[in-house]
């Protein structure tokens, strides 16, 4: 898996510096790493490979935001989440590549236009227990069958009106221990392989550059254009996983 050409290699190098930059920046930049690690890698393999990328950047992450995180709103999602994981592992059990990709897809999209319609329809509504609920599940649906939690949990954030550090924080925490979570079942199927390891130990300094560059635009990145950046580069991984 090692033995790869240079372009796969600047690619791969892109995705984990994109890594780095979504967890302490711009959360939905994250999609640009699951979708060139997919790309060149094994679906299976990238899946695995992008985890690890992605606990690398959840250190930083937690190390920067921790103290700005909503505890309120990590309990008001556990449950759902947890039922969306485990959907998402029988469903990753019995469908093909293809339909996992579309359905992504057509998830993010979804979630892109109730988000935008919500915000449209009133300036002051916060989403309540029932947004919760269904955000939460198709998170960990998603983060369990592609790493594609990102994009439905930016959403949700977008939705409530959550501040840049404390939608940073929560993040932090929420995919911090999703992605510990999903781990064992990984290395469980056989997943976690040496080559992978010895991957990810090559491109982790990667991670920890966008990590830093990311904390230093978050210092400086108003409000509105975080918000307008989540929701295009939303839209564009969903729309690649559509194709």
């Amino acid at each position: 898996m090692l033995d790869l050409a240079p372009w796969a290699w600047a690619l791969l190098g892109l995705g984990a510096l994109v890594a780095g930059l979504g967890k302490t920046a711009i959360p939905g930049s994250s999609t640009v790493t699951v979708v060139l690690a997919a790309s060149i890698l094994p679906a299976r393999t990238s899946t695995a490979t992008v985890l690890l990328l992605f606990i690398v950047g959840d250190v930083f992450a937690l190390t920067t935001y921790r103290r700005h995180a909503d505890r309120r709103t990590l309990l008001r999602l556990a449950p759902a989440v947890i039922v969306g994981l485990l959907v998402g592992a029988v469903f990753l059990a019995l469908a093909k590549d293809g339909i996992v990709r579309r359905t992504i897809a057509v998830i993010l999209l979804a979630m892109i236009a109730i988000t935008l319609w919500r915000r449209w329809r009133s300036r002051t509504e916060k989403a309540g227990r029932i947004a919760a609920a269904g955000y939460g599940t198709l998170a960990g649906f998603t983060t369990m069958v592609a790493n594609s939690g990102g994009p439905v949990m930016s959403m949700y954030f977008l939705a409530t009106r959550t501040p840049v550090k404390v939608f940073l924080g929560t993040s932090a925490w929420f995919f911090a221990i999703v992605n510990l979570t999903k781990v064992p079942f990984l290395a469980g199927i056989g997943l976690i392989t040496p080559s992978v390891l010895l991957l990810d130990l090559l491109l982790a300094p990667l991670v920890v550059i966008g990590a830093l560059i990311g904390i230093r635009l978050a210092k400086r990145m108003p409000q509105r254009l975080f918000d307008r950046l989540v929701i295009v580069l939303t839209i564009a991984g969903a729309l690649y996983l559509l194709v």
